[in-house]
Parts: structure tokens; C-alpha cells; sequence
């Protein structure tokens, strides 16, 4: 029971203290340029990382060429595209960009199908994955006659950074790095945080220091809580509940966001959102149908256990 506890409790603390990302990037955007304020996210993220990699004494430097690879996928496509996250926040309510997170395991299947020799897809399967596509078109809800009006521009953009931290992902595990998570996320942090710097300054962002209190606390936050704490806690829900069962954080999230969004910043989330949103999910069931029963059928048998 104790066991079971301790996961439970890991897995809302994940949820939330990712929900409440979302919330704290709109907060932030109000007195923080959009690339620098994700720069700032991950630096300080990565002297969190890689200081805790370095006082574990662990061998922390990615010098075989797939940690070196992985490092690269990481901080590109993880970690750097994350600026169309900052950026498309600016237009776009913290519950929706959440809710448009949970298309992530969706489109991380359609990449290791391109990607990984080993992934199969059924007929339900490509149900699961299309039904993920009609949920975030409710949710994106492009005007063919108006495609730069309102705020699509900021949903296609973070619907980029759903598809590149996708693609992320699956290059890492193709890479298969033998080096120690916490210093591979503090070296992709670490380079995806020179790139959106380079980005910002490439785009005429001002450099500046959060001027704010609510500046400052946003990007600790961000990088000490969201990002640093996360890590440990999602690293380790995969080493004990499975890759699975930790995937279901992402339908947990946008709840979170949610509500935190029309609480604290009165934000509007429509009905034909919350619809997306379910088709979505409703997809991911379609997708993981078999490993999703062994979860369940997992759980049952843990519960039935006597003694438990």
C-alpha cells in the first residue's frame, strides 16, 4: 500500500507541478521576451542538472558518440523547441497549449514508425493515431480564411513544438546513450539553452535580467520545480510504474493547467476544446488499447493481492 501511495503521490505531483508550468509561462511572458525567458528556463536547469550529476560523482561527460547524439537530439529538438512553446503562449490560453501537449505520445508513435525498425502499428492502432489528429484540429481550429488571424499563428506554433519534442524523444532512444539521465538532460538543457539565446538575440530580443519579482519567480520556478524536480520524479515513475503508465501525466496535465488558468488569469476554454481534447485521449486508448489492459489487468492483480 505504502509503495502504491508513493507512486500515486509522485504521479499528481508531476501533474501538478507541470500544469502550473503553463501558468507560470504566462505570468512570466507579461515582463520577459519570449526566446529569453525559455533561455533563462533551462539555464537554470542545467546548473541544476549537471550539479547534481557532478555531486553523485557520476561519469558525466558525453563523450561515447551516442551520449554525444542523444545530447544533441535532446537540446535541438527537446529542449530548444520549446521556444515555439514561449512563443505561441503569447496568443494562446495556458489550457489550450496544455491540452495540446497530450498529442505527444500520439505523434512520438508516428515518429518511431519512421524511426525505429522495431514499432508496428495495427488497424486500430492508425484509428487511434487519426483520431489524435481530428482532437487537435477541434482544438487548433485553423479559419481557412483567416489563418494569420486570432491566435492560430501561436497554436500551429506550439502544435511545431509538440511535433519537434516528439521527435526528440524518439531520436534519443534511437541513440541508446549509456550516460546518467541526470547529466544527459543537464547537457541537452545546457545546449538547447545557447541555442534560444542565439535565437532571441537573432530575433532582436533585448537582454535583460526579469526586472520583476514575478519575473524571478516565474524563471525559478520554471527551472528549479517544472524542470529540475520534474526530471527526477518523471525518471523515476519510468523506472518503477513503466513508460505507460507514466505517459498518462499528459492527460492529467491540461486538467491542471485548466483550471489553474481560469482561476488565477480568467482565461476562456471553449467546449469544442474540451471535445479535442477528449478525442484525443480517445485516440491514445485506441493506440496503447493492449498495454493499456495489462495495466489494468496489473493493477487488478496488485490490488487482489493479499497482504497489500
Amino acid at each position: 500500500m505504502d509503495s502504491r501511495l508513493r507512486t500515486v503521490g509522485a504521479f499528481v505531483t508531476l501533474a501538478v507541478v507541470w500544469g502550473f508550468s503553463f501558468l507560470s509561462i504566462a505570468v512570466g511572458l507579461e515582463s520577459l521576451a519570449p526566446l529569453l525567458f525559455a533561455a533563462f528556463r533551462y539555464d537554470v536547469a542545467a546548473v541544476v542538472l549537471l550539479g547534481y550529476a557532478l555531486v553523485r560523482g557520476v561519469d558525466w561527460a558525453p563523450t561515447a558518440p551516442a551520449d554525444a547524439a542523444a545530447v544533441v537530439a535532446g537540446g535541438v529538438f527537446l529542449v530548444s523547441a520549446n521556444g515555439f512553446l514561449f512563443v505561441g503562449q503569447q496568443t494562446v490560453p495556458s489550457g489550450v497549449a496544455a491540452i495540446m501537449q497530450s498529442l505527444v505520445p500520439i505523434v512520438t508513435s508516428l515518429w518511431a514508425l519512421a524511426l525505429l525498425p522495431e514499432e508496428r502499428v495495427s488497424g486500430a492502432g492508425a484509428v487511434g493515431i487519426g483520431l489524435g489528429f481530428v482532437g487537435v484540429a477541434l482544438v487548433v481550429r485553423p479559419d481557412p480564411t483567416n489563418l494569420l488571424g486570432g491566435d492560430a499563428v501561436g497554436r500551429l506554433l506550439i502544435l511545431a513544438q509538440v511535433t519537434s519534442a516528439a521527435l526528440g524523444g524518439v531520436l534519443i532512444q534511437r541513440a541508446k546513450p549509456t550516460l546518467d539521465r541526470a547529466a544527459l538532460s543537464g547537457w541537452s538543457m545546457l545546449l538547447g539553452g545557447l541555442l534560444l539565446h542565439a535565437g532571441s538575440a537573432g530575433l532582436g530580443e533585448a537582454f535583460a535580467l526579469p526586472t520583476t519579482t514575478i519575473g524571478w519567480l516565474a524563471v525559478g520556478y520554471l527551472g528549479v520545480f517544472a524542470t529540475g524536480l520534474a526530471f527526477f520524479i518523471y525518471y523515476w515513475l519510468l523506472e518503477t510504474r513503466g513508460a505507460l503508465e507514466t505517459s498518462l501525466v499528459a492527460y492529467l496535465v491540461p486538467v491542471v493547467a485548466t483550471v489553474a488558468g481560469v482561476v488565477v488569469l480568467g482565461e476562456e476554454i471553449t467546449v469544442l476544446t474540451v471535445v479535442g481534447f477528449g478525442v484525443v485521449f480517445l485516440g491514445f486508448v485506441l493506440l496503447k488499447r493492449r498495454a493499456i489492459a495489462a495495466l489494468v489487468d496489473e493493477v487488478g492483480r496488485a490490488v487482489e493481492r493479499p497482504g497489500d
